[in-house]
């Protein structure tokens, strides 16, 4: 069983997954980032892979990922850092990255070398849906990865249920149109689109991310949700932090 659909039988609640920046805040910093993660009882974690030009993210995941670029961070380069994670990591690890770096290293390539270092999953944000269908999910399917595609406020009920009809492991709900970034609440317009998307039964499980910093912010999503995502808030810790230990204490302090 894929490791995601393993954590997402054995636990339904308050789910908590963290996304980093590969090579942020310095090049050597991806491993002890995700076993310090892992070792503080995070659930999931989504590996960055840092692209000059992220359309999604918001100033502090850009300024990570342009850290990261100069420090000599690659796709190929980030692959060998994750050679033997599995040997001391089992929580699921998705693979965030968009197209440009996907298709320079090889599709398949890239599916292969996800598949050899343990990768569970992949979110690929500006992955058309008739890209994914037509030339992606054969590829996928066959070295055993979950495509999680994002939803937002504005995403039809009939896309949603076609997303949800074609994809397995998670749908990853994003809380607003805007880019990432933290944030202290929701609105009342935000959490109906929450109300919204929960009374729609989806086969899938969901997970809800951009603006989760805190312990309201995080227990007003969770509410409607298996559990959320934080980005910003833990990157902006790291580059703040002493340590990469140091930064998880505060995150998991703030959350939890």
């Amino acid at each position: 069983m894929n490791r995601i659909d393993r954590l997402f039988k054995e636990k339904q609640r308050n789910i908590l997954s963290v996304y980093f920046t590969a090579g942020y805040p310095a090049y050597g910093d991806t491993t002890p980032t995700i076993a310090t993660l892992a070792a503080h009882g995070v659930d999931m974690i989504e590996i960055g892979v840092p692209f000059s030009d992220p359309m999604a993210d918001g100033p502090v995941i850009q300024n990570s990922g342009t850290v990261a670029l100069r420090g000599g961070m690659t796709l190929k380069n980030l692959f060998g850092q994750l050679e033997g994670i599995r040997a001391t990591v089992d929580i699921p690890l998705v693979m965030m990255g968009y197209l440009n770096p996907i298709m320079q290293y090889g599709v398949e390539e890239f599916c292969k070398s996800c598949a050899a270092v343990g990768i569970d999953g992949v979110i690929i944000p500006d992955l058309p849906f008739a890209d994914y269908m037509k030339d992606y999910k054969p590829l996928l399917e066959r070295y055993g990865l979950l495509c999680i595609m994002l939803i937002t406020p504005e995403t039809s009920e009939e896309r949603i249920r076609l997303i949800d009809d074609h994809t397995t492991g998670f749908i990853y709900m994003v809380s607003t149109a805007s880019t990432t970034g933290a944030r202290d609440s929701f609105d009342e317009k935000t959490l109906d689109y929450f109300r919204r998307v929960d009374a729609m039964k989806l086969r899938n499980p969901r997970m809800i991310g951009f603006g989760i910093s805190n312990k309201a912010t995080f227990a007003a999503a969770a509410k409607y949700a298996s559990g959320c995502i934080i980005g910003s808030t833990f990157i902006r810790l790291a580059g703040e932090s002493a340590s990469i230990g140091e930064a998880v204490e505060k995150l998991i302090g703030r959350i939890r």
